[in-house]
């Protein structure tokens, strides 16, 4: 027996975790290019290179989101499944 659901197979959440794992990647290597040149004695780069580090909170949220989405719709599937309890 499997437990795999009949639909589309990807639970709720699943693509926004997989999204939001993708922005963190590019948050965390964006991280890591704007802070080497501090570590090598090279000039800063610009500002704007900061807020791509951004996108490893955007990208922890997105992912957060998703896995809240799929511990909801799990809650509701046991929920229907026993109604009793």
């Amino acid at each position: 027996m499997s437990n795999e659901t009949p639909h589309s197979g990807t639970a709720p959440g699943d693509r926004l975790v997989r999204f939001g794992a993708i922005v963190f990647a590019i948050g965390a290597v964006a991280t890591l290019v704007t802070v080497a040149p501090l570590f090598l004695g090279a000039d800063p780069l610009p500002s704007a290179a900061y807020f791509v580090c951004m996108l490893m909170g955007v990208g922890f949220a997105l992912a957060a989101a998703g896995l809240l989405r799929s511990i909801a719709a799990q809650r509701e599937a046991a929920a229907r499944i026993s109604p009793g309890e």
